[in-house]
């Protein structure tokens, strides 16, 4: 799939009303992708691909727990039918602290995929990818399927990830960003903000500690250091140069989600598309 090197990724801010104008935006911007979080039904997907051409649209992600994989392989084929070559299943664990049943996250996402596989209709493996943070399911996200989308992650991570899955699987991380060219406080308190809500679910933190982050910089929401590295703030120029370091330590393809923001983020995106270098079409 032509994900492009760089896309966009909107969450729960986002109306239903608005995902066909975000995908036509995002594709006439040049955005190669436009990424659906919040663990959607991928039904969801149906008014972006509707509303827009061209532009892949992926599932950043759809949550193993709350999905049956039969199901999910026929709403896959359902879309695929009507949109061929258009839409990437991004697929996760989510979080032990929002799923009760959680346990054996490894054993449970190879058995989602057995039951994809196994359905009357699979999903080709070069369909989907996963979530992965850890070395265990990054090399399942690499045997399983076409790669990797992780979250929450800084460049270090990107690289990691390259040097454990070499060069054929997809590394398409994604990056929260502020964009403002004014006063920096307020973008400082929602980067903080955003920062601090993942700080505090364990998958998340344990990787950042796996990556060499003492403790003093997870606490208390995060040192500026931290917040910095992970949620950029500023003109729509710096934060393009932070998305690219993912791709100069190894990433195909780039998410941005611009953090703060509420509804289709056209400013945002005009921005950073400017910025990024991308062709308006």
């Amino acid at each position: 799939m032509k994900l492009g090197s760089f896309g966009v990724w909107v969450g729960r801010s986002l109306e239903l009303s608005s995902y066909g104008p975000a995908a036509a935006l995002a594709e006439q911007l040049g955005f190669g992708t436009l990424w659906l979080g919040s663990s959607p039904r991928l039904g969801s997907l149906r008014a972006m691909l509707e509303s827009s051409e061209r532009i892949v649209i992926a599932t950043g992600i759809v949550n193993v727990w709350q999905y049956e994989p039969a199901l999910l392989a026929r709403e896959f084929a359902e879309l695929e039918a009507d949109h061929p070559g258009r839409v990437l299943v991004g697929i996760g664990i989510g979080h032990r602290e929002a799923t009760q049943e959680y346990e054996r996250p490894l054993a449970k996402m190879r058995a989602f995929l057995d039951g994809v596989a196994a359905a009357p209709e699979p999903i080709p493996l070069q369909r989907m990818l996963l979530a992965a943070l850890g070395p265990r399911m990054l090399e399942l996200s690499a045997e399983r399927t076409l790669g990797t989308h992780p979250y929450f992650t800084p460049p270090a991570h990107t690289r990691m990830a390259r040097e454990l899955l070499g060069a054929e699987a997809l590394i398409a991380p994604e990056q929260a960003v502020v964009i403002h060219d004014a006063d920096p406080e307020p973008a400082r308190e929602s980067a903080r903000e955003y920062a601090a809500f993942y700080l505090r679910l364990s998958n998340y933190a344990d990787n950042l500690r796996r990556l060499g982050y003492a403790q003093r910089d997870l606490a208390d929401g995060g040192s500026d250091e931290l917040v910095n590295q992970l949620v950029p703030q500023g003109s729509a120029a710096s934060v393009a140069v932070a998305a690219a370091a993912h791709r100069d330590a190894g990433a195909d393809h780039v998410c941005v989600q611009t953090v703060g923001t509420v509804g289709v983020p056209e400013r945002e995106w005009r921005a950073l598309a400017a910025a990024l270098g991308l062709r308006v079409g």
